[in-house]
């Protein structure tokens, strides 16, 4: 079995049949994803470097693994790593795209107060371009990043989207508010009945964390989402005034509707991340952005896939 070494969020990923005593975990915690041979018999564990800050499909034989890896500063790629020598191969890489490595930004994890005396956790990317040099007196516009699930993830890993914004002298940040997976169930469990509440407060928090310590113009923060990133985004714009602009990409803007016509792998979504429905409909009311548009203050684009079946656009009614 896979011993808790203290660690966030340990994950067995490789028995192997000849040499049993060993097993290989895969570690996830704010920095990332990590790998580790674990000696059932000390309870030991040892790091294996690799140059990757997320691992997932994992596939194990006695003396490899085979995973998807994310480094920081380039594409994902399908990865071999050999067990007797540590040693990597790419089998095959997801883009053959190449920047120059003087215009990446990495990301950066940071924490921050959030509501409650709590702690929050994002990667920050600060504009970088080899090209171009902006002027010492400006700070530099900040594009919030919500992350779709809404308990999924952002991760460190190299991510083109985010680039883009970095090199034309935006930063970014992406944020993992409470709710998000990789760090510790009690921190998964905040979103549950605040869903539209704590999403939102560490979005706004993050933002204001960056602007106290003078790295972003606090008069030029903007939000965007996906899907449940996507209704982040538009609480946000809605029942705050700390963004001046967002983009919501299919995202959620009737909680009640959702409850009806929502998949069946998310049909208890809602009960969970808000209250039983039809006895809380209060709340769905509440937290529903389409039934309070007179509060919208700022520009808000929206983009929606007509014939979308996944985030179908009922939901913006």
């Amino acid at each position: 079995m896979c011993q808790n070494l203290n660690l966030t969020k340990p994950r067995c990923v490789l028995a192997s049949p000849e040499t049993s005593e060993r097993l290989v975990n895969r570690i996830t915690d704010k920095e990332g994803s990590h790998l580790a041979n674990l000696d059932t018999t000390t309870r030991e564990a040892t790091p294996l470097d690799v140059p990757y800050t997320s691992m997932t499909g994992i596939r194990a034989t006695a003396a490899s693994i085979v995973f998807l890896g994310g480094p920081p500063s380039k594409p994902s790629a399908i990865v071999k790593l050999d067990l007797a020598t540590g040693s990597t191969e790419e089998l095959r890489r997801a883009s053959s795209i190449s920047l120059d490595p003087a215009s990446i930004s990495p990301a950066q994890p940071i924490e921050f107060p959030t509501e409650h005396g709590q702690t929050a956790y994002a990667y920050y990317h600060a504009p970088r371009n080899a090209s171009f040099k902006a002027d010492s007196s400006e700070l530099p516009p900040l594009l919030v990043i919500c992350h779709n699930g809404p308990t999924a993830a952002a991760s460190s890993t190299f991510n083109l989207k985010s680039q883009f914004w970095t090199s034309r002298g935006f930063a970014v940040l992406n944020v993992n508010y409470g709710g998000s997976t990789g760090y510790g169930r009690k921190y998964r469990e905040r979103l549950n009945g605040q869903w539209g509440v704590v999403d939102v407060d560490d979005c706004v928090n993050g933002a204001q964390y960056l602007v106290e310590r003078g790295l972003v113009d606090g008069k030029r923060l903007v939000i965007h989402g996906t899907s449940g990133g996507g209704y982040t985004t538009l609480c946000a714009l809605t029942f705050r005034d700390t963004f001046k602009a967002g983009a919501s990409y299919y995202g959620i803007s009737n909680m009640e509707i959702f409850v009806h016509d929502t998949r069946k792998f998310e049909s208890h979504y809602p009960a969970n991340l808000i209250g039983p429905f039809p006895e809380r409909r209060d709340l769905y009311y509440q937290r529903s952005p389409i039934n309070f548009t007179d509060r919208l203050s700022s520009p808000i684009i929206f983009f929606q896939g007509l014939e979308d079946k996944l985030a179908p656009p009922i939901r913006q009614k």
